[in-house]
């Protein structure tokens, strides 16, 4: 048995051992990672940025060939620049968690949980507000009130998918996670009940005033697809997922915890990173080019959310693969004995 430092948090003692100290390098790399690969994508694709495979293909690292067309200093300052930022992310985890050798895995395993549950209040009150406002625009827009309200210029704006995004979209989806800073409720559990109303006002209308458009069956689809993504990373960590337990039920508190390492690590995170690999390989690739396009519905005066709608796959990967560090970690957690779990008294007390 290794053995193991003793540190103390409050009244709990936490077993500093190598593997605890690795998982937790693991998952804050991960995640890191994971934002860092975000900000590389708007930084390459949305304000012409090298990229690090370019500017290692430049520098003929990694014995990748020199690029047909060099690098210009200005460009290629910036390419050092996203090299520095990756090397200060690695840097940084590693000093995380050294200047750390007292925080417990369940400690840091809560820690990415209020992360994810963060990122997904935020997009919870982003697509609440943008859902709304967009609606009431298309209404006014199908209509015709933009015009006597806001003038024939800004009509026409507001018209063009790239100027709604810009100036409305994107200043409301900030605004939501300014919000979610101080509401800490698990909104997007009310989403499933403004998809009640939304599909309610089309059956009243419908029936009764024989009124119906096409943004109200928008802004069901825009909020419905928002309620099962973004709530997926909350029902991994509260076991809401349906599990086929065939065996696991009937596993130890061991063979349970090494079940869920090996799933996260081995299914789990390879699953949102292949999302995210392939949806924003490149400026054509299946997320990024409806992002970068404000790409909407082309059935005529809709809501222009279609774009926001692919990012919500965005939001699921990244969400999940928080929460699968998480998960990951709590596993590891139950794996070098560290209270916190429920079922280690139990197993304890036999």
């Amino acid at each position: 048995m290794e053995s193991s430092r003793v540190a103390a948090v409050g009244n709990e003692p936490v077993h500093w051992t190598r593997p605890a100290v690795l998982a937790r390098m693991f998952a804050a790399a991960v995640i890191g990672s994971t934002f860092l690969f975000l900000i590389n994508n708007y930084l390459i694709f949305w304000q012409g940025w090298p990229g690090l495979w370019k500017f290692f293909a430049h520098q003929q690292w990694l014995g990748l060939g020199p690029l047909r067309s060099p690098l210009v200093d200005d460009v290629l300052l910036l390419g050092w620049i996203q090299l520095g930022i990756l090397l200060a992310l690695l840097a940084g985890v590693a000093v995380y968690v050294l200047l750390t050798p007292q925080r417990g895995l369940r400690v840091d395993s809560e820690l990415w949980s209020s992360v994810a549950a963060y990122v997904i209040r935020g997009c919870f009150w982003a697509v609440l507000l943008v859902g709304v406002v967009d609606m009431v625009i298309s209404f006014l827009r199908v209509e015709g009130f933009l015009v006597a309200l806001f003038g024939q210029e800004m009509a026409t704006n507001l018209g063009r998918s790239v100027y709604r995004g810009s100036h409305i979209h994107y200043p409301l989806v900030i605004l939501g996670f300014i919000i979610a800073l101080f509401a800490r409720g698990l909104g997007f559990i009310w989403l499933a009940l403004f998809v009640v109303i939304a599909e309610f006002q089309i059956v009243i209308s419908r029936f009764i005033y024989s009124y119906e458009q096409v943004f109200m069956g928008d802004l069901v689809r825009f909020w419905y697809a928002a309620l099962f993504l973004f709530a997926s990373a909350y029902a991994l960590i509260t076991e809401g997922h349906v599990r086929v337990d065939v065996f696991y039920t009937r596993f130890s508190l061991r063979g349970k915890a090494w079940t869920n390492c090996l799933g996260s690590t081995l299914l789990g995170l390879p699953l949102c990173w292949v999302i995210l690999t392939t949806g924003m390989a490149s400026k054509g690739s299946s997320l990024n080019s409806p992002l970068l396009s404000f790409e909407v519905y082309q059935q005529g005066y809709g809501m222009y959310v279609k774009y926001l709608m692919v990012g919500f796959l965005i939001i699921f990967a990244v969400s999940m693969m928080i929460q699968f560090c998480s998960y990951f970690l709590s596993s590891v957690a139950d794996l070098c004995g560290e209270s916190g779990h429920k079922d280690v008294a139990e197993e304890s007390a036999l």
